[in-house]
């Protein structure tokens, strides 16, 4: 297995070892550094912009752990602060290879390789992997962005937009159907972001709410593609369309439990905290430009 270096990395997944973690010399039980690749292949496909499991249900398969091996050069010890970096160095006609390196600042201490087989769930028997799924790793580890985002009416995005607040404010959420959907969508800009499968998996509206004040709304992002950057990016396009169109300020409501996202944005809290269809918001705004 060939030494890998930091830079033959596009995606990582930081973590700080755990005491749980650790052996009686205090260093990182062996068995747990297949768990720390595990989840950085999970960050993989976040990377990806793949939400797996609705992912691989359109894709018609799934995929299956077929060899996992380690190497071990130095090792890992409690408190310490590892990045987890994982690529895609081959496809083949099921199978996929991955290949990870454990690294405490830039020294390497663990490399790995997986291989996966893509396969029919039902009877785990292997199938070529799709074609579409093929190039998303070769775009990715190329550099290419992951997602589309698309910027436009009520009449032109819903079919991508309505299917994605459904499954964020109803489904998730518990807000009424009927409560998600009013006149404003038809006089708002809407903006997406889709994936590589033709997946919505970010999205957003902005509104003229007064003269050059704009409001966004109904930020949503697919569940498992949080703390990935695909909301950021939507909520961006979106202040980027209001300060071209002169808005010298943009304000939202944001539920208590997203401030901090919105915080780290340059967004300011206003007033106090109010109820929402039943759930705790804060007002928040921006300045774009002098009023």
């Amino acid at each position: 297995m060939m030494k890998p270096t930091r830079r033959d990395f596009r995606c990582f997944h930081r973590l700080r070892v755990r005491w749980a973690e650790v052996d009686m010399q205090k260093i990182v039980f062996n068995g747990h550094y297949l768990m720390y690749f595990d989840t950085a292949v999970a960050d993989y496909w976040r990377a990806l912009a793949l939400p797996y499991e609705s992912a691989m249900h359109l894709l018609q398969g799934d995929l299956f752990v077929k060899k996992a091996s380690v190497e071990y050069h130095a090792s890992a010890r409690y408190d310490d602060l590892l990045d987890v970096g994982v690529a895609c160095t081959r496809v083949g006609n099921s199978s996929i290879l991955f290949t990870g390196g454990i690294f405490r600042g830039d020294e390497l201490l663990i490399t790995c390789e997986l291989v996966y087989v893509f396969a029919d769930p039902a009877t785990q028997k292997s199938k070529p992997v799709p074609a579409v799924l093929r190039d998303m790793f070769t775009n990715f580890e190329a550099g290419a962005p992951m997602v589309a985002l698309k910027i436009g009416d009520w009449a032109a995005l819903k079919p991508l937009t309505s299917p994605l607040r459904m499954e964020v404010f109803v489904d998730e959420q518990g807000f009424r159907a009927e409560d998600e959907w009013d006149d404003d969508d038809a006089i708002a800009l809407h903006a997406v972001a889709v994936n590589g499968l033709g997946q919505p998996v970010a999205t957003g509206r902005l509104l003229q709410a007064a003269p050059r004040v704009a409001k966004i709304g109904r930020m949503a992002v697919s569940r498992p593609l949080r703390g990935s950057r695909q909301g950021k990016d939507v909520l961006l396009a979106l202040i980027d369309i209001a300060a071209q169109r002169g808005d010298h300020e943009v304000y939202l409501h944001s539920q208590c439990s997203a401030e901090g996202f919105y915080a780290r944005l340059g967004f300011v809290r206003r007033g106090e905290v109010f109820d929402e269809l039943g759930m705790a918001h804060i007002e928040m705004f921006k300045m774009l430009s002098a009023p």
